[in-house]
């Protein structure tokens, strides 16, 4: 078997990387197959599974096909998988029994004995069948014989390991076939090698890994390690894969670094900690940096070297993957993360060097996305690639402050110096690059060689920068390379260049809120505008810095000295002026009236205080501080009073002012607050903790975007506003902090004057607050005299003296000496003269003026008061006591004297409703000084007594009774109670049965009076009478004035007895006690007391020969439910016109309960038939009978009439029959003429025997 040429030594480290396969046996025949197999092997897809979970993947297998030489094979620790063979294969066409023994066997074993001996187990044995030699040989075995043979021989527990491939170079069916199993055998013994080599792998680097900790141990060797199994998947086209290796690495340095910082460092990391010395810049146009590697692996790498390396593999894996922008960012991360990372190792860096390196990393990556991408891509990806042009614009830039490019003499020889330096640490240009016009390296090179270029280099970039940012929205970024530009343009004296730059970045500051940067922005501010002779602008911008805190004091001095200086210039060449904004020379904080109210009458004084805040760090003197005042008259305003606006004002007259920085907008106000939340971050696995942070969840709302079309810095419109009213006060010194300004005006016209403008003047310049808010004002007013009168308490008593206030409100009107008020006098009331009384004089603040004693005089109908003199806007309080008297009684009168009363009343006396007073209005007409008109007041008293009067009978004895009830909420002394006859009848003797002269009657009780009535002859038919007592407070002292009694009148008609009721119950026959359920006896007699009387002479009464006889009806009730009246309990009768006639009615009633039980009530009417003519057709008995029976209304309200209706229940047909007919009257007798003499007699009543149940009636 002649030996093939040796191929040549794969190439490691290159994307042409394929897995090894060795093959050993008949080197032509594979020789022969390696065309078809090559291409064959990776045109099927394989699922390859992996272990730990890992999601199966489809990958295309390609191997790289070597010839069998022991060296090949894997020594101990070796642990690069890109030299290890995966698979052994051995070719044989051995078709001879004889060949097989003589050679082929003792070949195979040799090959296996090697394998075995470096314990590999991955191999196969191809037979390949060739029909062609089989017919050349006639004592050939057939076929299956061979491969029994090396089944036995080699392939005892694996079977599958021997493979034949019949005819392979034949196109024919079979040929296929037997293709097919054979690729797929060769698939899945290679998949099976990856799996487990690789597992075998991963093991290994898991346990290198877990010794980190270990003294010893080096990232840069497990660096190689790891980074040989992303080799393997890179050479499997496993990209991602690939790039998670490189990721891992990336964070398990950056947690050292980080570490290191912290004070925990590895022993391993002072290797990276050299200094630097080449700054050449990321190299990303080779696959792999060969070179940069070799130092990682020799532990010669500095820390960008590492970086470098480990970017440019995860760039061309980014790029394989198709991710290009991904590059951009993680170009950008990088870039700032390796400047941290030298200042937490502390690597000596050379001035600029870093620079240089960002510089050319940033162009190296943005030239290796545009050779990748078309313009087309780039152009709508902006937003990934504009973060590399802005830094290494901003690097560019600090290279030129660092080599002399940008200060106006241009660079001296250190900076030649370090120019040089800096371009030796670049080194050579690399050979990739080195015939492109456009490389990073030339772009530095050019840029750093003179003023000239650097200064187009650096505009270009730049602007291209603004221009990015603008393009998609994000202006606050492109402002802030527009200050970086604003500040080359000062330097280069281009100040109208960076005015624009400047505006734009103060503008973005005042709307973030960034206070520093807002200083800083302002001082290269004020140093453009001074240099464009821009005055006004200048001067507001230096105000702004004079007040501004976050200065030194000395810079706040020097701004502040400018506006002094220009305020004294100008002041040579009056007439112009510079009207500024207030609110960075001083701030109003509050605001004082005096009057508090804010509240003043026409020709009054009104002060007002302010406290302004000067924010100059030195005293400034203020020419002139002034208030523009806008008046106006609204609609029936003049027409308010003081007491109307008084009582819409404030109380304390402070009004303060919210504070509001001049550094900031006040949008800033309205900015949501800051929602930060905790965020903890965990691993599935074992749910341990593996970070934690804050999080903000409305950072959309805090970072949005604030535009406004006009600067915030302009002047904005302030224009100073010239007005008839002006509250001014000259030569004010301001000092640094709190400073009172007291203004003081005089009010001339009514109105309200509303504040408008605070101004404040030094020299020229003029410093404006343009709108005072909240609005602030005060009131003018022009008041009419006024007379206000008010009772002291809440009701006034008739009576008894009760004091009235008077308050005179002078407005506009002045008090003189001899002015008086003329009252006159109501007949019924009575204003009393004191000896003393004195008034009071009050300010319209109600501060007290004076006092000055009051002088009243009457005669007859006039009362006159001397007011004293008082000026106008003034109020005079004096008090006077009034006492109520009535009119005395028209009709019936027996006293002359005047008192109080209550009107007469007759019979009969009901309840007043209610318990109110009874109340009298007296009206009075007041004649003022200052008015040709009267005024009339009405004075409202109440009666504080309420009188109710009764008859009283026992038998023929008569009483009246008289009950006297205090309403007021006073007590008083009841003395000298009369009751007189008023009709003057001398037959007739009232006898007062009340023993006490003297007694005290409380707030809401009552006192009761009785006299007994005695006559000598016939009563009178009526009686008149007059209840008189005098009364006097309780609580008072004797008072200076007799008071009038109290009085009270009525009349009692018919008091005289006429009849006498009697009634007697007696238990049955043979029984001591009534028993429940036993008819009992009722007899009832009635009795005439006296002879015919004038009261007698109706139409009841008729005339017979002996004498006069009435008719009467009686009725016995029970109210109560105690008895039961059987048969008839109502009749009418006759009864005799004389003395002690008597009738007797006998009825039988039914006790319903035992115990003592009242007897029935016995009532008697007048009965009175009525004029007609078919009254005498109808006899007594059945007009008592009808239902429809009608009772005069002046009967008793304690008559029954149900009862009476009762009686005609059963009669019911009847009442019917008399529908229409004329009916009888009924007249109830009046209080007095009935006396029942059995009312509050009981009778006993025991139960009966046979009841069971025992109710007993208790009274």
């Amino acid at each position: 078997m002649d030996a093939p040429e040796e191929p040549q030594p794969p190439v490691i480290y290159t994307m042409e990387n394929k897995p090894i396969v060795t093959c050993a046996g008949d080197q032509n025949l594979f020789t022969s197959i390696y065309p078809m197999l090559s291409q064959q092997l990776p045109r099927e897809p394989m699922e390859w599974r992996r272990s730990y979970g890992r999601a199966p993947k489809m990958i295309h297998l390609e191997s790289n096909f070597v010839q069998f030489k022991e060296e090949l094979l894997p020594k101990e620790g070796n642990k690069a998988l890109l030299t290890f063979p995966f698979l052994h294969i051995y070719w044989t066409e051995c078709c001879d029994t004889e060949v097989y023994k003589a050679t082929v066997k003792d070949d195979l074993t040799k090959w296996q004995n090697v394998l075995k001996a470096h314990s590999s187990v991955d191999w196969l044995i191809v037979v390949v069948e060739n029909d062609a030699k089989k017919k050349n040989k006639t004592n050939i075995l057939p076929r299956t014989s061979i491969v029994d043979k090396i089944r036995n021989d080699f392939c005892n527990k694996q079977s599958d390991r021997c493979v034949v491939l019949s005819d392979p170079l034949k196109d024919s069916s079979r040929t296929q076939e037997s293709w097919n199993a054979f690729l797929t055998k060769l698939r899945t013994l290679l998949l099976m090698s990856f799996t487990k080599n690789l597992g075998k792998f991963e093991d290994d680097m898991r346990t290198l890994r877990e010794k980190r900790t270990e003294p010893g141990w080096s990232f840069c060797e497990y660096f190689m390690v790891q980074e040989e199994l992303a080799f393997v998947f890179e050479m499997l086209q496993q990209f991602e894969d690939a790039l998670v290796q490189y990721d891992e690495l990336d964070a398990l340095f950056s947690q050292y670094v980080v570490n290191f910082g912290a004070g925990d460092g590895a022993n391993w990391l002072t290797f990276f900690c050299q200094p630097v010395k080449s700054w050449n810049g990321l190299i990303l146009r080779k696959p792999i940096d060969m070179e940069k590697r070799e130092l990682i692996q020799r532990q010669e790498a500095t820390l960008l070297d590492l970086r470098s390396y480990l970017f440019s593999r995860q760039c061309t894996l980014l790029l394989f993957l198709q991710r290009p922008w991904e590059v951009a960012q993680r170009a950008l991360e990088l870039l700032h993360s390796c400047v941290q990372e030298l200042k937490l190792l502390e690597v000596s860096v050379p001035p600029g060097a870093l620079d240089c390196w960002v510089f050319l990393s940033c162009l190296e990556v943005l030239q290796r996305i545009e050779g990748c991408c078309d313009r087309a891509q780039i152009d709508s990806n902006i937003a990934h690639t504009v973060g590399l042009w802005s830094y290494a614009t901003e690097k560019l830039k600090s290279l030129g402050y660092l080599c002399g490019l940008v200060s106006e003499k241009g660079p001296n020889s250190e900076d030649l110096n370090r120019t040089v330096d800096l371009l030796a640490g670049l080194g050579a240009e690399r050979p990739e690059t080195a015939n492109t016009a456009q490389s990073p390296y030339k772009k530095l090179k050019e840029a750093l060689s003179s003023v000239e270029a650097f200064e187009k280099h650096y505009l270009d970039l730049s602007h291209a920068t603004i221009e990015m940012y603008t393009s998609i929205g994000r202006i606050r970024s492109a402002k802030f390379v527009g200050k970086d530009l604003a500040e080359f343009y000062m330097k280069k004296k281009s100040p109208q260049k960076a005015e624009l730059y400047l505006q734009g970045a103060l503008k973005n500051y005042l709307a973030e809120g960034w206070a520093l940067p807002i200083t800083h922005t302002r001082k290269q501010l004020a140093e453009c505008q001074k240099h464009l002779g821009q005055i006004e602008n200048y001067l507001q911008t230096s105000s702004l810095l004079a007040s501004d805190c976050h200065l030194a004091d000395e810079e706040r001095k020097y701004f502040c000295q400018e506006i002094l200086h220009f305020a004294s210039q100008q002041a040579d060449s009056p007439g112009h002026k510079i009207v500024l904004p207030m609110h960075s020379f001083a701030q109003l904080k509050s605001l004082h009236f005096n009057p508090s109210n804010a509240v003043v009458h026409v020709g009054g004084v009104l002060s007002v205080e302010i406290t302004l805040w000067s924010q100059m760090p030195v005293p400034i003197h203020v020419e002139q501080i002034a208030i523009n005042v806008h008046f106006s008259i609204e609609k029936n305003n003049y027409r308010k009073t003081a007491e109307w606006l008084t009582k819409h004002k404030t109380s304390n007259g402070i009004i303060n002012f919210p504070h509001e920085p001049a550094s900031f907008p006040a949008s800033q106000n309205n900015l949501p607050a800051l929602e930060l939340y905790e965020m903890f971050e965990r691993s599935p696995s074992d749910n341990s903790l593996n970070t934690t942070g804050i999080i903000c969840k409305n950072v959309h709302m805090l970072l949005r975007r604030q535009e406004s079309n006009s600067s915030l810095e302009m002047p904005s419109g302030v224009t100073l506003e010239d007005g008839a009213h002006m509250l001014k006060c000259s030569s004010v010194t301001l000092e640094p902090g709190a400073n009172k300004v007291l203004f003081r005006t005089q009010a001339k016209e009514p109105g309200s004057y509303t504040l408008r403008q605070l101004c404040a003047s030094v020299g020229a310049l003029w410093f404006v607050l343009p709108h005072v808010y909240p609005i602030v004002q005060y009131d003018v007013y022009s008041q009419e005299p006024q007379l206000h009168v008010e009772p002291l308490t809440d009701s006034l008593l008739a009576g008894i003296p009760q004091k009235v206030k008077f308050t005179v409100t002078t407005g506009h009107y002045t008090v003189k000496n001899g002015d008086s008020l003329q009252l006159s006098n109501a007949e019924a009331m009575l204003i009393l003269c004191p000896a003393e009384n004195r008034a009071v004089i009050y300010s319209n603040t109600r501060e007290k003026s004076s006092d000055a004693s009051l002088r009243i005089q009457s005669s007859g109908k006039v009362t006159s008061i001397s007011l004293p003199a008082a000026p106008a806007y003034h109020l005079i309080e004096f008090e006077l006591d009034v006492l109520s008297l009535p009119s005395t009684p028209a009709a019936g009168g027996g006293s002359n004297q005047p008192g109080l009363k209550e009107p007469r009343r007759s019979f009969p006396e009901k309840p007043a409703a209610g318990h109110c007073m009874v109340t009298t209005d007296h009206k009075v007409s007041i004649d003022c000084p200052w008015s040709i008109y009267s005024t009339v007041i009405a004075l409202t008293f109440s009666v504080p007594f309420q009188t109710t009067h009764s008859l009283l009978s026992a038998g023929t004895r008569k009483y009246v009774q008289i009950c006297v009830q205090n309403l007021s909420e006073l007590d008083f002394e009841l003395s000298d109670s009369h009751l007189v006859d008023t009709g003057g009848s001398a037959d007739l003797q009232l006898v007062p049965l009340n023993t006490q002269s003297h007694q005290c009657i409380h707030s809401r009780q009552s006192v009761f009076f009785v006299w007994e009535l005695k006559w000598t002859r016939e009563p009178p038919p009526g009686l008149h009478c007059q209840f008189s007592v005098g009364f006097s407070p309780a609580s008072e002292e004797r008072l200076s004035i007799s008071l009038q009694p109290y009085t009270y009148e009525f009349q009692v008609e018919n008091f005289f007895t006429l009849y006498n009721v009697k009634a007697e119950i007696l238990p049955p026959l043979g029984m001591e006690y009534c028993k429940t359920g036993s008819l009992c006896s009722l007899e009832v007699s009635i009795t005439r007391l006296s002879d015919l009387l004038e009261v007698d002479k109706d139409e009841a009464l008729t005339e017979s020969d002996e004498y006069f006889t009435t008719k009467l009806m009686y009725e016995v009730v029970d109210n109560s439910s105690n008895w039961a009246v059987c048969g008839k309990s109502s009749g009418v009768l006759s009864m005799p016109v004389t003395a002690q006639a008597t009738h007797r009615v006998h009825m039988e009633v039914m006790p319903l309960f035992a115990g003592h039980l009242p007897f029935p009530d016995v009532r008697l009417f007048k009965y009175l038939p009525h004029h007609s003519a078919h009254s005498s057709q109808l006899d007594a008995d059945s007009w008592i009978e009808n239902d429809n029976l009608s009772v005069d209304k002046h009967v008793d309200d304690a008559v029954d009439s149900s009862s009476i209706k009762s009686r005609g229940s059963v009669h019911s047909a009847s009442s019917t029959e008399h529908r229409g007919l004329p009916m009888p009257r009924l007249q109830a007798f009046p209080p007095g003429q009935v006396f029942n003499s059995s009312t509050g007699m009981q009778v006993f009543v025991i139960p009966s025997k046979e009841d069971h149940v025992l109710e007993v009636s208790v009274t």
